[in-house]
């Protein structure tokens, strides 16, 4: 009988492998646990708990990760590196026709020359010939050109109104990259080398599909204007607080629930928009932000506005929906300083909202790119109000948008 019960075990574990191995490989990890404590004991070293030395393990794997890191750095920064894109640029120039190798060549030698020039005025000059800017538009463009990789000495991207998806590996190179515009495409991601452009100053990617944006980008210190309108973010990563030049934030039109921590840890801040978002209320510590000097959050949630916007001292233009707000501080108000703009829905846009849902429901959703059409005149529209706002000294009671169409 016993026989049977031990053949008809074995005969269940044949059927079950996953988990025939996790039992052996726990009497593996016992017996090797008995071993090792049997080795220490032998050399006559006390051993009390086995778990000192896997945190000793961690510690020795961590600093091997460390110094791999560092080596990997200091190979980049090495001239081992430009030597190595020049010999594989040469071997490009063999697959291409003779006009695009001069154009390369020129490109090139006047990367040798700034980097070699003596002359600090030759080398910092900038004059409209002199500016290295990439464009690229139109559908047409599925991903950037493979020469571009060449091109390292570029300070301008304006990528717009393409299919491009993601950025391509080598993004890294572009080490004097100054202004990064990425309007209008279908990212869906930035990616994390995107962190290793210290020269980088502003960077542009309203309406794409972007869904988070990589930590590494807080590595970029000299940031100094950032713009996400469009997107499908609702967070942002703690470490972007580090971007203590950032002087102006565009959140604009994205699923924030609220103002993100990191936000407020932006000392430099000047003009922050966070409109059409989910936020609810603002956080009692607002005036962290105490240079903050333009704030949007209309289309929002809001029903009140915490009484910490009267501390900030600098703050002159303030834009909100007044459809639902009913608690506003009095100084904010009252303030001759302080442009308080509030926005008013127009009462035929309700029944409009209200078909818009149900063809959601039905399934007839609108396309993207007219979505992004649309959201981006609204603000191109509010950018030119607020701008003529400028030269009034009081802001009028009502505005009325005209939007005029002619057929051709």
């Amino acid at each position: 009988m016993e026989k049977c019960e031990v053949q008809n075990t074995f005969d269940r574990w044949n059927q079950e492998p996953r988990r025939r191995d996790l039992f052996f490989r726990g009497l593996c990890i016992v017996l090797t646990q008995r071993s090792v404590r049997m080795r220490v004991e032998r050399l006559g070293v006390p051993v009390y708990d086995l778990g000192s030395l896997r945190s000793l393990w961690e510690v020795r794997t961590r600093k091997y990760k460390q110094r791999q890191k560092k080596e990997k750095e200091r190979v980049e920064k090495s001239a081992l590196v430009k030597i190595n894109r020049q010999w594989q640029y040469r071997v490009h120039c063999k697959s291409l026709r003779g006009g695009e190798v001069d154009v390369l060549h020129r490109y090139l030698d006047r990367d040798v020359l700034l980097d070699d020039s003596p002359d600090p005025q030759l080398a910092g000059a900038e004059g409209e010939q002199d500016r290295l800017v990439l464009r690229l538009e139109g559908e047409q463009w599925k991903e950037f050109p493979s020469e571009l990789q060449w091109m390292f000495h570029l300070k301008e991207w304006h990528v717009r109104s393409t299919r491009i998806s993601r950025l391509p590996d080598f993004l890294f190179l572009f080490s004097q990259l100054t202004n990064l515009q990425l309007p209008k495409n279908a990212l869906s991601e930035l990616p994390p080398e995107i962190g290793k452009l210290p020269m980088l100053k502003e960077l542009n990617a309203n309406y794409n599909r972007l869904t988070k944006i990589p930590p590494e980008l807080g590595g970029c210190e000299n940031l100094e204007r950032l713009e996400l309108t469009g997107n499908y973010l609702a967070q942002l990563p703690f470490l972007l607080s580090s971007l203590k030049k950032l002087v102006h934030l565009d959140l604009a039109e994205n699923k924030f629930p609220t103002v993100p921590i990191c936000v407020l840890r932006m000392s430099g801040l000047q003009a922050l928009d966070m409109s059409n978002n989910l936020l609810t209320d603002l956080p009692e510590d607002t005036d962290r932000l105490e240079q903050l000097r333009s704030l949007f959050i209309h289309k929002n949630r809001l029903t009140y506005l915490p009484h910490c916007l009267s501390n900030i001292s600098s703050l002159n233009v303030i834009v909100v929906s007044g459809d639902e707000l009913n608690c506003i501080p009095t100084h904010l108000c009252s303030n001759p300083d302080i442009k308080f703009v509030r926005l008013y829905d127009n009462p035929g846009n309700e029944a409009r909202k209200k078909k818009e849902e149900e063809e959601r429901k039905k399934g007839k959703r609108r396309s993207w790119e007219e979505g992004t059409r649309k959201d981006g005149s609204e603000k191109e529209f509010l950018q030119a109000y607020m701008e003529s706002l400028k030269d009034r000294e009081t802001v009028p009671y009502s505005t009325t948008k005209v939007s005029i169409s002619c057929l051709l």
